[in-house]
């Protein structure tokens, strides 16, 4: 596996495997924006694109894992850790947030796995859905 940053030629891939594309009109603009402007990296095995993660920051100036999706193919087989991993070694800030569902157990536990602590929670983003908000500081950002 090796990870990469996406290309154009890379959207419809990505777009085939996330779901939540289907559901919501919008995700598919994150994902192109993402690419355009160079802040997606997908996990690549063979030629078929395993997940994908976006970091940006906007999150109070700091680095924000926006997205992380594993293909349902993958997932539990260290596509989500590595791509987390490459996140952590791209930022440029001393701390790295990202946030998920209180319902996501799976994410949840993969950030615990690999470091991350819990820095809060926000209701209302997804009803009767809490979304937990984890941050992790990185021992040498990349400058």
């Amino acid at each position: 596996m090796q990870i990469r940053p996406a290309q154009e030629m890379d959207i419809e891939k990505i777009c085939a495997f996330d779901h939540v594309v289907e559901i919501e009109d919008v995700r598919r603009t994150i994902i192109e924006d993402a690419v355009q402007h160079g802040h997606c990296h997908v996990a690549e095995h063979e030629g078929e694109i395993l997940g994908y993660v976006i970091l940006v920051y906007t999150f109070f100036g700091f680095g924000f894992v926006e997205l992380l999706y594993v293909h349902s193919d993958h997932r539990r087989k260290g596509v989500g850790g590595a791509l987390m991993q490459h996140a952590e070694s791209l930022c440029t800030t001393e701390k790295l947030f990202t946030s998920t569902n209180l319902s996501n157990t799976n994410m949840q536990s993969l950030l615990m796995k690999l470091g991350y602590e819990e820095s809060g929670i926000v209701h209302g983003l997804d009803e009767g859905d809490p979304e937990l908000f984890y941050r992790k500081v990185l021992s040498n950002p990349q400058e």
